[in-house]
């Protein structure tokens, strides 16, 4: 992968977000990955509000979006980040453990990239997030350029 695109995890469960950490890295991505513990965290970093970090001008994103998520959850941030004109080009992968054809559905019908099922089961995940890591190492991945959004 591009060593230029920065990785963004919205996760709250801290087990699974450093088990994608650890299997990104097993796969070969090194890429910078930075961890939001819900939605508001992540859409403050994307819209370039509060207190915490921003996204830089410039830079290239792929969203890693758990769908149940504290304070907003990942389809909220969905529909927030792909109704953005600038924000839209981001591609945003869900990665969750429901399995149910019409969440898959509605997530492809309001943008998502992708749509990865977090086995209960250990070494299926760990096999998931690999994969995860050979696609992320072949596409490529947009700039976004605007300086803000809304």
């Amino acid at each position: 992968m591009n060593k230029e695109v920065v990785i963004l995890v919205a996760e709250d469960d801290e087990g699974h977000a450093g088990l994608i950490r650890k299997n990104l890295v097993r796969g070969g991505i090194v890429n910078e990955l930075l961890r939001f513990k819900d939605g508001q965290e992540i859409l403050d970093f994307l819209f370039q509000k509060g207190d915490g970090p921003k996204r830089r001008p410039g830079a290239s994103y792929v969203l890693l979006l758990d769908i149940r998520m504290p304070k907003i959850d990942g389809i909220e941030v969905l529909v927030q980040v792909k109704t953005d004109p600038e924000l839209r080009k981001i591609p945003v992968i869900m990665i969750t453990t429901t399995d149910d054809p019409r969440e898959v559905e509605r997530c492809h019908a309001l943008g998502c990239n992708n749509y990865i099922t977090k086995p209960v089961d250990y070494d299926k995940f760990v096999n998931s997030i690999r994969q995860l890591g050979l696609f992320l190492s072949i596409v490529e991945v947009p700039r976004i350029d605007g300086e803000g959004v809304g």
